[in-house]
């Protein structure tokens, strides 16, 4: 009932949220679980604009800001980070690896 009460005032779970724990009690171990909660996590990850993100690329320190229409890097708009990493390096990158956004695992935690 608790549950119907907070989603009729704030909003049911998006349709993303939704398949994910369908897929969750589906799975048979928690080995299943952990990488459709990371890949979930990844999707999930926005940049609020004026969030900055910096990088060290061939000696050289790289700022880019989260704008509301993209990324801002050296007075130029671009709609995806792989784009400012391409602008940077010359060649391809995936944009949220390349500015350490990706596969970072958390800290282990000592008992």
């Amino acid at each position: 009932m608790a549950y119907r009460l907070q989603s009729e005032a704030f909003g049911d779970l998006d349709a993303d949220t939704l398949r994910l724990l369908k897929k969750v009690g589906s799975a048979q171990s928690d080995a299943e679980v952990v990488p459709l909660a990371d890949a979930f996590d990844q999707k999930r990850r926005v940049l609020l604009p004026g969030t900055i993100l910096t990088r060290e690329w061939n000696g050289h320190i790289h700022r880019v800001m989260a704008v509301q229409d993209g990324f801002a890097w050296e007075g130029n708009t671009y709609d995806s980070l792989s784009k400012v990493a391409l602008s940077i390096t010359g060649t391809k990158w995936n944009g949220p690896r390349f500015f350490g956004l990706r596969d970072k695992k958390p800290a282990a935690v000592k008992e």
